[in-house]
């Protein structure tokens, strides 16, 4: 006779962790109906992302343009903005020309409005200040009616899906890559070094930081974060940019993205970056018209995804354009493992402060209180109570509580 036994396993409960970025089903994709080009970078980004049909709206105007005037623009984001179902929170462009609207990118456009608030009323003057700047919110649009807005921008389509690929592949896989933040010999594009230090003192014990007296990085194969100063990057090609990296460089024309002055902010995203950065008009050398390196770095190593983490790290945007892939989160991770008689937990998606964390024995409830649990930054390894089964959630505390 056979006789099976079979020892008893616990069944892990699933862990809910607060809402901390951008989903999917978030994010509203705009495509130029006149551009094939943009037809065809939509079409692949929504079936690879799975982005809802109702979240495509395909307009139609003249591309391979510089500029839109502004009427011109007014009319079509009525017309998305009217498609668009309303819990969409961002949105992507399909298209890198044209890049500007007036005296605003066209990403702060669609995201804002056209509003010449959004832009210098003299030269070197400050703008408007973004409400989304260094906020916690995951819902930009139901909390500030906003719709952060970044461009797949790309001249062709072999690019573009290099790119896509490189978002998507960067998703959770924590990559053992480095910051490096280049102080430069150019003393007017060089206003960001001074953070570089506390960057460095802060970030370390998560990344690994190089701060560095050079005008050029060459030769490395580990490129997470690259910020720099000057008005061309040269050795681009002999570097490797792991997936879901950000890069660019302060200057005065990063976002002219065609036949500009300067280096072109796709020159990064040519190179293997996954997102960056630059400005349509001349901003001077405000650093507030800038990504902030260590905000970028902040939110971006807390899970948000890389539209997000960009945005959330420029205080005046009016005048810059996003680029790159926005679902791109290579640090929204949650790894559960038992360990003496308890569940550690590790994950960097908690914002720091005070969380209450509840039982239930499924999704729908009920919840019970089981304990306070304060959470610091970098965020430690949580140890919870273990359970054979159900659902244990994180919820932010109130004084109340």
């Amino acid at each position: 006779m056979l006789i099976a036994t079979a020892a008893a396993v616990r069944a892990e409960p699933q862990i809910m962790l607060p809402k901390h970025r951008l989903e999917a089903r978030e994010l509203g994709i705009i495509v130029n109906d006149a551009d094939p080009l943009s037809r065809k970078i939509g079409a692949y980004y929504q079936q690879r992302r799975g982005i809802p049909e109702a979240n495509v709206v395909r307009v139609r105007f003249e591309p391979q343009r510089r500029q839109m005037p502004p009427a011109e623009f007014a009319a079509i984001k009525r017309e998305v903005d009217a498609a668009m179902p309303a819990h969409v929170q961002a949105y992507v462009l399909t298209w890198a020309m044209p890049w500007r609207v007036g005296c605003m990118s066209i990403t702060s456009a669609f995201a804002f409005g056209f509003d010449e608030a959004w832009c210098s009323s003299r030269r070197c003057a400050a703008t408007r200040l973004s409400p989304y700047f260094d906020s916690r919110s995951a819902t930009p649009f139901g909390e500030l009616g906003i719709r952060p807005t970044i461009a797949l921008a790309a001249t062709d389509f072999a690019t573009a899906r290099a790119l896509i690929e490189r978002g998507i592949a960067a998703d959770g896989s924590r990559p053992d890559g480095t910051a490096y933040l280049l102080s430069t010999s150019d003393r007017a594009r060089n206003v960001r070094h001074g953070s570089y230090a506390e960057i460095a003192r802060r970030f370390s014990s998560l990344v690994n930081v190089e701060v560095l007296e050079a005008d050029t990085l060459r030769g490395r194969d580990d490129v997470l974060f690259y910020f720099t100063g000057l008005p061309k990057v040269e050795n681009l090609d002999t570097l490797r940019f792991v997936p879901g990296a950000i890069a660019d460089h302060l200057t005065s024309a990063g976002g002219v993205l065609v036949d500009g002055r300067q280096m072109s902010a796709l020159r990064w995203l040519e190179a293997g970056a996954t997102g960056s950065y630059g400005t349509v008009v001349e901003p001077c050398n405000l650093p507030g018209k800038f990504p902030h390196p260590g905000l970028v770095m902040q939110h971006y190593l807390r899970g948000a995804t890389l539209i997000e983490a960009y945005w959330k790290s420029v205080q005046m945007p009016g005048e810059g354009l996003f680029i790159g892939e926005p679902l791109a989160a290579p640090f929204d991770f949650l790894e559960v493992t038992r360990h003496s008689g308890a569940l550690a937990v590790e994950t960097w998606s908690l914002a720091p402060g005070l969380y209450r964390l509840e039982a239930a024995p499924t999704l729908v409830g009920p919840y019970r209180p089981l304990a306070q649990v304060p959470v610091g930054f970098p965020v430690p390894r949580l140890r919870l109570p273990d359970m054979d089964g159900g659902v244990l959630r994180l919820v932010p505390s109130t004084s109340a509580d």
